[in-house]
């Protein structure tokens, strides 16, 4: 396999049960085999797509000292700004060579999640008047995207159409523009990001300005995620694997530093993280253990999952 499966959602939305189960088999395969798979028919339009880069653009070329003033401490990099080399992959001791913001879930005044510990504010920037409303545009078309995405692997495994709609609903889900500068120094361990695997359910990502993400198949060879310009790549995070007993698999995966060459080049890369409710329980569904397949993991709620990946990633400190 030189490249991520490709499938379309305009399949699974048809009213033809042909087409929607073609969608179902083809996502579920993929999700067993590798983990990822570009999609196209989503609910981002390419103008949107073009304003939220032109905006994450805008927000980075700021004075580091406007940057941090957005750095919110205390709540693990949850919300707004997190600096250079912060964050570093479980495992790695080196941060990664890259600055991000969070744009965070969108409650209502209601909302029984106002004021829970897992949830924070969204942070605004004043410096630029379209940012954070792009940036929320953006974050529903994807939050969008995702439930449907769910529904297909929901009858895949075996489960109501729907068993993932209550979770994901005001689900703590990040929407995270991320810059890596031009790297202007040989890096002695570190890379753009090293080799990992998401907390989430699923993680969908825009097509990044500047390749270098690369996904590991099952043999151990790193492959470039190469998707269309119309095309999301989507891959299933640890939560959903936890969940299926890694039926469906969280693949590891990386962003390589560029050839020398091009080291005086930005990327920039906008994954949205699909993340449940804090309560959501992350046993091991029944229909996904058996003899041949035993419980691989004990059970933990969704909530308690992310805060222990949060320590290990360095973002919060016990």
């Amino acid at each position: 396999m030189q490249n991520i499966p490709s499938v379309d959602l305009h399949d699974f939305l048809s009213d033809n049960p042909e087409r929607k189960q073609k969608f179902i088999n083809e996502i579920g395969n993929a999700y067993e085999e590798i983990g990822f798979v570009a999609l196209k028919g989503h609910f981002l339009d390419e103008a949107l797509v073009n304003d939220l880069y032109n905006e994450v653009k805008n927000f980075f070329i700021l004075p580091l000292e406007v940057k941090e003033q957005y750095e919110v401490p205390g709540i693990g990099g949850q919300r707004g700004y997190v600096s250079f080399g912060k964050e570093k992959a479980k495992g790695h001791t080196q941060g990664d060579l890259k600055e991000f913001w969070h744009f965070g879930q969108y409650l209502a005044e209601d909302s029984i999640y106002k004021g829970h510990p897992h949830y924070h504010d969204n942070v605004s920037v004043n410096e630029l008047a379209n940012f954070n409303k792009t940036g929320e545009q953006a974050y529903k078309m994807l939050e969008k995207t995702g439930v449907y995405v769910l529904r297909a692997l929901a009858i895949y495994l075996g489960l109501n159409e729907f068993y993932f709609d209550d979770y994901v609903n005001e689900g703590n889900s990040i929407l995270r523009p991320i810059h890596y500068p031009p790297i202007t120094n040989e890096p002695k361990d570190a890379v753009r990001a090293a080799a990992h695997g998401d907390i989430n359910l699923i993680t969908l990502l825009m097509g990044a300005q500047g390749r270098g993400l690369q996904v590991q198949n099952h043999e151990g060879e790193w492959i470039d995620a190469i998707a269309e310009p119309d095309e999301l790549v989507i891959n299933v995070g640890d939560m959903l694997s936890r969940h299926t007993n890694n039926k469906l698999k969280s693949t590891i995966h990386r962003v390589v530093n560029p050839s020398r060459e091009l080291w005086g080049s930005s990327r920039y890369s906008i994954p949205f993280f699909m993340h449940p409710v804090a309560e959501m329980k992350l046993n091991c569904l029944e229909n996904c253990v058996n003899k041949q397949h035993p419980k691989l993991y004990d059970d933990i709620t969704a909530g308690d999952f992310l805060y222990e990946r949060l320590v290990e990633l360095g973002l919060i400190k016990k």
